[in-house]
């Protein structure tokens, strides 16, 4: 009886080993659905949205919108921070949202309403002074519409080995300068808007210092933020240059 209980006892012992050999040996077979997904799915959305963390796709207030009202509106005798007509002023942010100012909506939103006025005695900026562009236009209509929000420091690709003057020098001069340096009301007849004009200016040896807000010169944007150090320094590299019209 010893024996027949002793022998079921190794029979028993025996084959749970040989179970537990035989799962610990197996390679289990690979999920392909399981596998492809987690890493190309890992792979891509770790890949793409790392590479894509610097893009910029949405408006910057700072970037794309108050240069706007710098250049065009904040001019001496009109809304900035002196003359502050009708009691706006369009300096920075605070004070361009604080009058009859409508977040999310356009339309009702008054300074919407004198950029798209088609009577010319109403339209801002009046004249001899140049509308603003469609493109202009539709960028601030966008940002309030989407809440009006006060964007900074907003990342913007920048290289300073880049500066001619058709590529790169106008387009700032344009963003920034365009609106109080243009046609028969520039001010002090400073010409921002060709590149004779340009020329001129760099010649006079004032374009640097002022931009650059150095002792003595007026600083430039008028009324605006500093541009940015990048954006100087592709304007240095193409007076540096020769202030070449390529």
């Amino acid at each position: 009886m010893k024996t027949t209980i002793n022998s079921i006892v190794f029979l028993f012992l025996c084959s749970a080993a040989m179970l537990a050999c035989k799962h610990k040996g197996q390679t289990p077979v690979p999920s392909t659905t399981g596998t492809n997904n987690g890493g190309n799915n890992g792979g891509n959305s770790g890949g793409n949205n790392g590479g894509n963390n610097n893009v910029d796709t949405g408006i910057c207030f700072t970037r794309d919108i108050l240069p706007i009202f710098v250049s065009n509106c904040a001019i001496p005798g009109c809304h900035d921070a002196v003359t502050r007509s009708e009691g706006f002023q369009f300096t920075d942010y605070n004070s361009i949202v604080s009058k009859e100012f409508v977040a999310g909506n356009a339309d009702a939103t008054e300074l919407y309403q004198k950029i798209t006025e088609d009577k010319a005695d109403k339209i801002m900026p009046p004249p001899p002074g140049s509308p603003l562009t469609s493109a202009q236009i539709a960028l601030i209509r966008r940002w309030i519409n989407e809440g009006a929000k006060n964007t900074t420091n907003c990342s913007s690709p920048c290289d300073t080995t880049k500066f001619a003057y058709a590529a790169d020098i106008q387009p700032i001069f344009d963003k920034y300068c365009k609106g109080c340096h243009s046609g028969a009301s520039a001010q002090k007849g400073v010409l921002l808007d060709s590149h004779t004009g340009a020329a001129a200016a760099v010649n006079s040896g004032r374009l640097l210092g002022t931009i650059r807000h150095e002792a003595g010169f007026t600083a430039m944007p008028y009324g605006g933020s500093k541009l940015s150090d990048c954006e100087i320094r592709k304007i240095e590299n193409w007076v540096n240059a020769g202030a070449q019209n390529n």
